[in-house]
């Protein structure tokens, strides 16, 4: 079972190329998604979360504000670091279960997307045999994100300065999708990289 690590900056398009496998019937793991489940309901990450960074993250709907909590965190490398200590291990604890129960089929998939956003800022090389970059124009990625997240132009330009550059993602990819498009610009590449994926399964 073949395990394509999916990763890309802030607004490069991750989702819209992870939807695109789904609907290739292809079986996504996301630690973004993982990572909201286990702040949102896991009670003993969330209760870790508030010891390390005080009450003043809880919402008042009594759950944990990711906003807050994210802004804390971007702007204080030691609150990173706090954070990561708290939520990779339970994140790498949860997609090597989700593999293992893929691998575990009776028909295992031939392969797998793992979707890993900070892949080449954390640890989390180990779990992937290939690395699949989604690369986009800086100018279009900060115009997605102020559409989808209502931020500051200033605030977007500032995450992507901090995270990993495209050139850098780029040169230690396996296969780029390049993503300043529409929908229907990015399928027919995700098709194309179907078929290698299915092929290199074979060999």
């Amino acid at each position: 079972m073949l395990k394509v690590g999916l990763t890309g900056g802030i607004g490069s398009g991750k989702t819209a190329v992870s939807d695109l496998f789904k609907s290739l019937a292809i079986d996504v793991i996301d630690t973004d998604v993982i990572a909201h489940e286990l702040i949102n309901t896991d009670h003993q990450v969330s209760q870790k979360i508030v010891e390390a960074f005080g009450e003043g993250i809880i919402a008042a709907n009594g759950v944990i504000d990711r906003k807050k909590l994210a802004t804390l965190v971007f702007e204080n490398k030691t609150n990173k670091k706090k954070l990561e200590n708290i939520l990779h291990p339970e994140i790498r604890r949860e997609v090597n279960h989700q593999i293992n129960k893929l691998g575990s089929q009776k028909i295992p998939p031939a392969y797998i997307i793992i979707v890993i956003p900070l892949l080449f800022e954390t640890d989390f090389h180990y779990l992937i045999d290939n690395v699949l970059v989604v690369s986009a124009d800086e100018e279009t990625r900060v115009a997605r994100v102020k559409q989808r997240d209502s931020r500051s132009e200033d605030d977007i330009r500032a995450i992507i300065a901090h995270q990993v550059d495209d050139t850098v993602r780029r040169n230690a990819a396996d296969h780029i999708i390049y993503n300043n498009g529409s929908i229907a610009e990015l399928a027919p590449q995700i098709n194309d990289l179907h078929a290698k994926y299915l092929q290199l399964t074979k060999t």
